[in-house]
This record gives structure tokens, sequence and C-alpha cells, in this order.
């Protein structure tokens, strides 16, 4: 298991899944939690048993169906109730029985929310923590307390605070976890607030929300402060605004700060289980997160790619291969010729002197016209290699085609799609229907095409954009598309530019299926 000095602890499964549209099954929470332990934290809190059957089937399956190599599993709860005993609470209960190794304790640290919200006394607040850590640590469970708005309480009423703090500590728990529960706080406040905690001599965690945009700021601060345990969610899941990004807390304290968090080799994975975890959660990873983002370590400018070319560090903050992640170079209108030579390099093209010249003039007269490369590597690739070549090539090449959209007397809408096309030195003709017209051409092409090359067959069309440039045109407007496309082992995209939508979505489907060509091998 992970040193004890100093705890990561993930809630991802718990205070993570409030995230608004994340819903986790019992089978996703056991993969992420695989992913997690992966990653090499060092807890991991599954949720509140006995509160919901959700939780309390995730600890049962998790006891048979979790081998956990690093981390520990924690059971989320409350203190017992005001007025009953921890050995007679039912859901105190259900925490003793979850099998969980660890307990986290929820408890009041707010004077206001005592009398407010649990609607009994401050001493009665104490007694119901004291009671309910002690019976958990006397049935052999490790208790963490998460003092819930500990820092509007300290702000409210200090030495109540303190007084949970201590009270917890002195009745057996192990840590206890300052939770910045509305995530209102900044880092020098919270800092100082930390530094009081710490001195009643109990061992403090922290826990921050993200509302002010402060979480991992806040979070480091608590570190500095004191704290030795931190807790956050993978990808910065939680409601409202997020927890602490718990990659990025963590890649900071290992990268920047020199703790021994994971082993190395569990942080050069932490991209990939970053983006596991979004396919299990079904939640669109954020491309600019930092450490783990695919824009994480892009670069557009031409100046930045100028220095790049001579030593990467000198606009990098660390080697991205550090934690799992590339470098990649963007190509656009604020392209120089550094950022060209660097992409054409990262395709595995050397490009001439005049090559890059002649591809920096192209590149930015299309981009001036609503090309954009940057998103859309594959066509920038066919670009180079027309530019490479001096001359077009492709494995087919188009004598027309035409869509037609009808709309029946039953109200369905039905688009037909027919291609003329020359390949192999064959004349194709071929009629696809779609439910779009877009549809429709994709299934013309194929239709057409499969026959000669059998590897289209593998080629889907995953996603279609469409923007409008120039609003003030009304329906006349510039329209530019992006289609990404995949062959099952990677993703490529592809752009095309014009006054009708259906324009530009041909030239992007052109462009897709050529380059899913060349990926099966066939040159042309």
């Amino acid at each position: 298991m992970a040193d004890d000095r100093f705890h990561v602890y993930d809630t991802t499964l718990r205070d993570g899944a409030q995230q608004e549209g994340l819903n986790l099954t019992v089978a996703d929470k056991l993969a992420v939690a695989r992913h997690l332990d992966g990653l090499g934290v060092g807890f991991i809190e599954g949720g509140w048993p006995g509160a919901n059957p959700k939780d309390t089937e995730f600890f049962r399956r998790a006891r048979t169906e979790l081998d956990l190599k690093h981390a520990q599993l924690a059971a989320f709860g409350a203190t017992r109730r005001a007025g009953v005993k921890a050995a007679d609470d039912p859901l105190v209960a259900a925490l003793r029985e979850s099998g969980a190794p660890v307990v986290t304790l929820v408890a009041k640290s707010h004077d206001r929310h005592v009398e407010l919200a649990l609607r009994t006394t401050l001493q009665e607040n104490l007694a119901m923590i004291r009671d309910t850590v002690s019976h958990l640590r006397a049935e052999g469970q490790r208790v963490f307390l998460d003092a819930e708005h500990f820092f509007d309480g300290y702000t409210s009423n200090p030495a109540y605070a303190l007084e949970v703090v201590r009270t917890a500590a002195e009745a057996g728990a192990d840590v206890i976890a300052l939770c910045d529960t509305n995530g209102g706080m900044l880092p020098d406040e919270l800092a100082e607030i930390v530094h009081a905690a710490v001195q009643t001599s109990a061992r403090v965690g922290i826990h921050c929300h993200d509302d002010t945009g402060c979480a991992v700021a806040n979070t480091l601060a608590a570190v500095k402060a004191g704290a030795t345990h931190v807790q956050g969610c993978a990808n910065g899941y939680g409601e409202r605004s997020g927890n602490a990004n718990l990659f990025t807390v963590v890649a900071n304290l290992q990268l920047k700060r020199g703790f021994e968090l994971v082993p190395p080799q569990a942080l050069a994975d932490m991209t990939r289980i970053a983006h596991a975890i979004t396919e299990v959660t079904n939640v669109t990873p954020n491309s600019h997160a930092p450490y783990v983002g695919t824009s994480a370590f892009a670069h557009k400018a031409g100046l930045h790619a100028s220095a790049i070319k001579v030593d990467p560090n000198l606009y990098q903050h660390i080697d991205p291969a550090q934690v799992g992640n590339d470098m990649r170079m963007l190509v656009s209108d604020m392209a120089g010729r550094a950022s060209v030579e660097l992409k054409g390099r990262e395709l595995g093209y050397e490009l001439t002197p005049g090559n890059t010249k002649e591809l920096v003039t192209r590149v930015k007269d299309l981009e001036s016209k609503g090309f954009t490369f940057e998103a859309a590597d594959a066509s920038f690739e066919l670009l180079l290699r027309d530019t490479v070549r001096g001359e077009r090539r492709r494995h087919f090449d188009v004598e027309s085609w035409r869509v037609i959209v009808e709309h029946t007397k039953g109200g369905d809408l039905v688009s037909e799609a027919t291609v003329k096309l020359h390949a192999k030195g064959e004349r194709i003709v071929a009629t696809g229907e779609g439910n779009g017209p877009v549809n429709a051409l994709d299934k013309a092409v194929r239709l057409g095409l499969e026959r000669l090359y059998p590897d289209l067959a593998k080629v889907e069309l995953v996603d279609y954009k469409v923007r409008i440039l120039e609003g003030t045109h009304g329906t006349g407007a510039v329209t530019r598309v992006l289609i990404t496309s995949s062959d099952d082992a990677t993703e490529w995209s592809t752009v095309g530019v014009g006054q009708n939508v259906i324009d530009a979505s041909w030239q992007a489907l052109e462009q897709a299926v050529t380059y899913g060509l060349l990926r099966a091998g066939h040159e042309c």
C-alpha cells in the first residue's frame, strides 16, 4: 500500500459523482477504481453504504471483484444522529459492515450548521463525533473525518471549529480533512487557517471545491501550511464547479515539490488513465486540462515554435513524457517556418526550405478563407504531401456528385446521393441513400470504392461539425465543416470550407476517405 506519511485520497466515486450529468453504474465505479489504483493513489472513497443501494452494492462487489495493488477502499458516512448511540445507529452499522478498512465520517464544524441544519447543540455535535469515531475504531476500522464547512465555520467561530478538530483527533481519527465545502476560499487566507488547525497537533488534510477556480492552488497552499492528506477527484469532477483535480494536484506535488506520491511509471501513465476514466464516465475530456489535456503541450505561435526547434524546454514547463503526454505542433495562420518544419517532422516528412516557404504561404492563404488546420491534422498532411510531391495525387478522381433531398407525403426526409468517380482505370457510378445529404454521400462513395479498396469498410465517420464563419451574410455565409473519422485504431479530422454546406462537407469527406486509404497502406 501507499506510504502513510502523505495521503493521496480520491473521492471521484462519491463527491465527483455528484457532477451534473455524471451517472455511474456499479460496474462503472469498479472500473474507475481500477484505473485509480493503477495511478497509485492511497485511498479510494467508494461511496456511502447504507444511504443508497448502489453504493451498498459497490462495497459488496468490491470484496470479490477488486484486487487493489496500491489503494485502500474508504466508506463514506455521517456521524451518529443526535440522541442515539453510535452502536445503535443503522447508518453507522452500514459503515461498520461495509468491509472497508477505512471509514471517512462527515461532521459539522460550522456552529450555525450544527444549530440550524442538525438542530442540535454544539456540545451534542462534539459528542456525536467522539462517540462515532471511538466506536468505529474499537471495531477495528481506521477513521478519517471530513470537517464540513470548516473554513466558513472557522471564520464564524474559530474556537468551535478547532474544537471539532481536537475532539476527532482525541477520539482516534487519524486525519481531519478540512473542507472548503462552498469553494469560496482563496489560497492566502486558507493557508492561515490550515496553519491554525495544524497547531492543535492533529493530522490535517484538505478537501477543496473549485467555485473560485482555486481548488488546486488552495490544496497546494494547504500542503505548504502543514496538511499531509490531499483529497480530489479525477479530471476535477464534482458538483457545481467541481473539486480539486487530483491529477493536477499529484503532478504538481510530485514534479514541482519533490513529493514521492505515486510510482514514476504510474505518473507516466497519468494521461492515459485520465482519458480512460472519461470513457467510463462518458464526460467529454477537457482538452486544455493541465498535464493530461490533448492541448496541454500543443504549440501554435510561430515564435514558440522557433524556440522549441532549438530546445523544447524553452516553452514547456516539463517533459510531457513524465505524465504520458506528447508535444504537438499546431499549424495555423499564426504559423511560421519553424512551426511547419516541426509539424512536418512530427508527421515523418523532412521539408526543404522551398517546401517550407510554399507550405507556410498556402496555409496562411487557406486559413484567411476560413480553413483551419490546427483541428484538422489529416487535411494538413494531405496538403503537405501535395507540396512535397509538387502535384496533387489521390486514389480516385471526381467527375461529379449530386444530392437530392426528398420530403415524402408521410413527413419523412430521404436523401439520395450519386457520385461519378474514376479509380484504377475504371469509371464508377454509385448511388447511396441516407438520413441526410452527407450520410448519403458517404454511403455512395463507399459503395463505389469498397470493391477496389476493401479497407474502406473499416473507416467510419464518427463526428461532424458545422460552423458559420460569416454570419452577416445570412444563408449565404461561408461555412466550415470538420469531419472526424476512425478506423478503430485511431481518429483523424479533415476540413472543408464553402458557401454551400454540402460542398464544404464533400471536401472534408473526400479528404477523410483519401487519408483513410493512406493509413491502410494504399499509396497514391
